[in-house]
C-alpha cells in the first residue's frame, strides 16, 4: 500500500512535467509556423528603442506596505482569530502551527515555489530557471497589470510568498487540537508543492491554463481559499473527529482573542485585495472599497440570519461573518463594482452561516474551525459571482464583449479544478504522512491538551 501512495505521487509529478512538456512542444509549433508572417512587422519594431520601464516610487511604497499588511493578517490576525477559538490547553498549540507553517512557507517559496508558481510559461507548473531566487537582483524588474510598469521583483516575490503562507496556515484550522506538530508541517510541505503551486500557476503564471481561459481571480478566491478548504476538509475526515466531539463542550476559550484577530484580518485583506493590483494607481480603489463593503455587508447578513434562525446574534457570528464577507470579495474585488460587492457580501454571509451550521452536519466531518464552510463556501460563491456582477450592465469592468453565461462556465471550471486538484493531492498527502510520522497525537496527550504535551508550555498560567 505504502508503494502504492508513493507511486501515485511520483506519478503526480511527472505527469505535471509531461503535459508542461506537450503544451511547450505545441507552442514552438505556432511560433515556428508564424515566424515568416511576423518577420516583416517585427523588423521595424526592433530598429525602434524599446522604452525604458518605469518604477515609480509610490508603487514601491504600497507593494512594500502591502506585504507588511498580508504578514499582519497571519500573524497575529489568523494566529488569534483560530486561537481564541479552540480551548485553552490547545492555544499555543495552534498559534505555533500558524506562525511555523508560515515560515516554513515561506522559505520553500524562495526556494523553489517562486520559480515554479511564475517562471516558464507551462499550462500546469513553471519551470526551476528561478530556483533558489536565481538570477534575481536588486535590478530586477517584476510586470504589474499595465504596460511598461514595473516593480522590483523581490518585492514581488515577498507579496507573493505570504500568499502561500497564509493559504497552509489557513488548513490549520480544520484539523485543530488533535494532530500532530510534525505532521502539520510535512504535510503544508507537501501540499504546497503539489497543490498549491500547480493552482497558482494555472491561475496567475503566464501560459497557465486557467489564465489563458480567461478565469478571472483577483486575489486569490480558487487560489487561496476553495484551495485550502478542500485540504482542510479532506484533513477533517482522514485525521479523525476530536474525543468527545458532538457529546463534550467545545467552545472558543476567548471570544475577546478572536473578534481581535478577525480585525486584524480585515484591515490586512486591504493589503491582500488592493495589493494584488500591484500599483497605487486610480483602479486601486476599486479593490481597496469593495474590502471594505462586501465585508461590512457580511457582518450585517450574517448577524441578521443568525437573529432569525436562533433569536441573537452572536459575537462569534459577526466575527465570521466578517471572513466569510472577505473571502468571497477576493476573486471579485478588482472585477465587480461597490454594488456588486455589497451583493456578494450579503450572500456570502447567509450562505456561510448555513455552511457553519446545516451543512457541516451534512457533511459529518469535524471540521474544527469551520475552514471549508467559511473559505470553501465563501470562496465558491465569490468566484462563481464575479462571472455575474462583472458585467459592465451591473457596474462591473468587464468589456463590451463579456458574456455572462460564457463567464459562468470558466469560473465554474475554475472552481472545479481547484477543488479535486487539492483535494486528490491532499488525501494522497495525508496518507503518505500517517504512514511516514503519524497524523495523530495519543488519546492521553489531546485530552490533556496539546499546548503542554507537543510545545512543553502553557498559555495561560494559574
Amino acid at each position: 500500500m505504502k508503494k502504492f501512495f508513493v507511486s501515485l505521487f511520483l506519478g503526480l509529478g511527472l505527469a505535471l512535467g509531461g503535459l508542461n512538456a506537450m503544451a511547450e512542444t505545441a507552442s514552438e509549433a505556432i511560433v515556428l509556423a508564424q515566424a515568416t508572417t511576423e518577420a516583416a512587422a517585427e523588423a521595424p519594431a526592433a530598429a525602434e528603442e524599446a522604452p525604458a520601464p518605469t518604477v515609480d516610487k509610490g508603487d514601491v511604497a504600497w507593494m512594500m506596505v502591502s506585504t507588511i499588511l498580508v504578514v499582519l493578517m497571519v500573524l497575529p490576525g489568523l494566529a488569534l482569530f483560530y486561537g481564541g477559538l479552540v480551548r485553552s490547553k490547545n492555544m499555543l498549540s495552534v498559534l505555533m502551527q500558524v506562525m511555523v507553517v508560515f515560515s516554513m512557507i515561506s522559505v520553500l517559496w524562495a526556494v523553489y515555489g517562486y520559480s515554479l508558481a511564475f517562471g516558464g510559461e507551462g499550462l500546469i507548473i513553471g519551470n526551476l530557471d528561478k530556483v533558489f531566487l536565481m538570477g534575481i537582483t536588486p535590478d530586477s524588474l517584476a510586470d504589474t497589470f499595465s504596460d511598461g510598469v514595473k516593480i522590483p521583483e523581490y518585492v514581488f516575490v515577498a507579496f507573493q510568498a505570504t500568499f502561500a503562507g497564509i493559504t497552509c496556515a489557513l488548513i490549520v484550522g480544520s484539523f485543530a487540537e488533535r494532530i500532530k506538530f510534525g505532521a502539520v508541517l510535512l504535510f503544508c510541505a507537501l501540499w504546497f508543492t503539489f497543490s498549491y503551486l500547480p493552482i497558482a500557476h494555472m491561475v496567475w503564471g503566464a501560459g497557465g491554463y486557467l489564465l489563458d481561459k480567461g478565469a478571472l481571480d483577483f486575489a486569490g478566491g480558487t487560489v487561496v481559499h476553495i484551495n485550502a478548504a478542500m485540504a482542510g476538509l479532506v484533513g477533517a475526515y482522514m485525521v479523525g473527529k476530536r474525543i468527545g466531539y458532538g457529546k463534550e463542550a467545545m467552545a472558543p476559550h476567548s471570544l475577546t482573542l478572536t473578534m481581535v484577530g478577525a480585525s486584524m484580518l480585515w484591515v490586512g485583506w486591504f493589503g491582500f485585495n488592493a495589493g494584488s493590483n500591484l500599483e497605487a494607481n486610480t483602479f486601486v480603489g476599486l479593490p481597496f472599497i469593495n474590502t471594505l463593503l462586501a465585508t461590512a455587508a457580511a457582518v450585517l447578513a450574517w448577524c441578521i440570519g443568525e437573529a432569525l434562525s436562533k433569536g441573537k446574534a452572536s459575537m462569534l457570528g459577526a466575527a465570521s461573518g466578517a471572513v466569510a464577507g472577505l473571502v468571497a470579495i477576493t476573486p471579485a474585488c478588482g472585477s465587480v463594482g461597490p454594488m456588486g460587492g455589497i451583493i456578494i457580501g450579503l450572500i456570502s454571509g447567509f450562505v456561510c452561516l448555513w455552511g457553519v451550521n446545516g451543512l457541516k452536519k451534512m457533511l459529518g466531518a469535524d471540521d474544527s474551525l469551520d475552514v471549508f464552510g467559511i473559505h470553501g463556501i465563501g470562496g465558491i460563491i465569490g468566484a462563481l459571482l464575479v462571472g455575474v456582477f462583472g458585467a459592465p450592465g451591473l457596474g462591473g469592468t468587464g468589456g463590451d464583449d463579456f458574456s455572462i453565461g460564457s463567464q459562468l462556465l470558466i469560473q465554474a471550471e475554475g472552481v472545479v479544478i481547484t477543488m479535486v486538484w487539492s483535494g486528490v493531492v491532499a488525501a494522497i498527502v495525508y496518507k503518505i504522512v500517517d504512514m511516514v510520522i503519524g497524523l495523530r497525537v495519543t488519546e492521553e496527550a489531546e485530552r490533556e491538551g496539546l499546548d503542554i504535551t507537543s510545545h512543553g508550555e502553557s498559555a495561560y498560567n494559574r
